[in-house]
């Protein structure tokens, strides 16, 4: 090596933000990097000379990364825990000489602060909920700010309504975001209301269905190339959906099904703010806010070895859980409504929802959350002969639980004159509420019966002016 590349590589590790150890084949630490002293708790000059082995077995390194890949012969990366406490992401990558373990790069990136950052919005999360709960579900002012913003986002529920909130909160930064949920709970739909709240909002929004694009595309789509970069590249080049996003947006659905290599890729991308397309020698700087989501558990996905444990820490800055439908009931009414708006303008008509159908949407289980809601009433609207929308007659199978025989012949109240569905539904609510109080000893068992949380109940028996019945013994 010249004297040039030597002061190259010397520069590197003097300046890296990552801590970087170079070790020998027998597990001795030629180098260091200088911050390392500060997470690992040695002076650097103690570190030089020491082997990983008694680093190891002295708890500075928990465990030692270069053991495992003196063990494996191959690339590793783990979670450390250091000498000084710290939570360190650990990669390691062998040197290979004419068959032999020359040499051993290690290097390791401090994550106790970001640990501490997600630790303290996850409380503050439980705290600004506690809240809520103590002053009825945050009505007010910036309620009604939010009814006005949400546009065609549909919420009622207070758990949702808090989840919105704090969103709000969070799009104004550029934190990554990781939405979670199961599939249809729409997680599409918060990722955009997101976007239309943040400051990158006049800029584009992108979404990539990553489980959507074949793999041997993949990399072309997300990065783009340049003329002639191969056979049947188009004659001007293409810009990739990284670069289209710039200034906006990008969304990434279904994060856990990205290739392994293209996890590399965007990984890199996050880290130096550029992208490189195919066939290119010259990165582009790319400027996006990054939201990704996954109905899938990442740590799972990440000890299999599915997904980068370095990328899991890089999207899983701020995790927001979208409960499914069926912890949110309330929310069915506006949904359906808002679906059937958008079924009348599609096909020209208008229909309304019959009155039979409303125990059939608020007591299904609804598997599918969002999604499948919106196809069960589809299916309604185009199977019912009439402007009155029944339950689908064929082909499906509803979701509907049955719970008591009484639920199953009881025929709904029938709309008054003049009565919105609004105070149809109250009035219908507070009826079964009204019935339960009678049959029930708790709101407890309430809860249990209608499926919701027993603060749901005690709120709607407050709001209803309802009290359970004491019966005599």
């Amino acid at each position: 090596m010249s004297d040039i590349d030597r002061a190259v590589v010397s520069t590197i590790v003097e300046t890296a933000n990552d801590h970087f150890f170079i070790v020998d084949g027998d597990g001795r630490v030629l180098d260091v990097s200088p911050g390392a002293a500060a997470v690992y708790g040695l002076p650097r000059e103690q570190l030089v000379g020491s082997t990983v082995q008694q680093l190891e077995a002295q708890g500075v390194l928990r465990p030692s990364i270069s053991l495992e890949v003196i063990r494996t012969g191959r690339p590793v990366q783990l979670m450390q825990v250091t000498g000084t406490g710290r939570r360190v992401i650990a990669e390691a990558h062998p040197v290979h000489v004419d068959g032999r373990l020359e040499r051993i790069v290690s290097r390791s990136r401090d994550l106790t602060d970001l640990q501490l950052l997600q630790d303290e919005y996850a409380l503050l999360q439980k705290r600004f909920s506690e809240h809520l709960k103590r002053s009825g579900a945050g009505a007010g002012h910036e309620d009604g700010q939010l009814d006005e913003a949400m546009g065609s986002l549909e919420v009622r529920s207070d758990v949702m309504r808090e989840l919105a909130l704090l969103l709000k909160r969070v799009a104004p930064s550029d934190a990554t975001v990781l939405l979670l949920g199961e599939s249809g709970v729409g997680k599409s739909a918060f990722a955009k209301q997101l976007h239309r709240w943040s400051r990158r909002r006049q800029g584009p929004f992108i979404e990539v269905n990553c489980g959507a694009i074949p793999e041997n595309l993949f990399e072309s789509e997300m990065f783009g190339y340049q003329p002639g970069a191969f056979s049947g590249a188009a004659r001007q080049g293409k810009a990739g959906l990284l670069e289209q996003a710039e200034g906006g947006t990008l969304f990434l659905d279904e994060i856990g099904e990205l290739p392994l290599p293209m996890q590399t890729k965007l990984l890199k991308v996050i880290q130096d703010g550029s992208v490189l397309r195919l066939g290119d020698t010259r990165p582009r700087r790319v400027d996006f806010r990054l939201v990704v989501a996954t109905n899938q558990d990442l740590a799972r996905r990440v000890e299999s070895g599915g997904f980068r444990l370095d990328l899991y820490y890089r999207v899983n800055v701020i995790p927001v859980t979208i409960p499914p439908l069926r912890e949110r009931r309330e929310d069915i009414p506006a949904l359906a409504e808002a679906c059937l708006e958008r079924l009348n303008q599609r096909y020209g008509q208008r229909k309304l929802l019959h009155g039979s159908v409303w125990p059939e949407l608020m007591g299904g289980d609804w598997p599918g959350n969002v999604r499948e809601l919106e196809n069960w009433l589809e299916r309604a609207w185009l199977s019912s002969p009439d402007d009155s929308i029944h339950s689908p007659t064929r082909g499906y199978v509803s979701s509907v639980t049955p719970t008591s025989s009484h639920a199953e012949t009881t025929q709904p109240a029938e709309l008054t004159e003049n009565e919105g569905l609004s105070a149809y539904l109250a009035r219908v609510e507070r009826e079964v509420l009204q019935s339960l109080c009678r049959s029930l000893s708790s709101t407890y068992a309430i809860a249990e019966r209608l499926g919701i949380s027993q603060p749901s109940v005690v709120r709607k028996l407050k709001r209803h002016g309802l009290r359970i019945e004491r019966r005599a013994d």
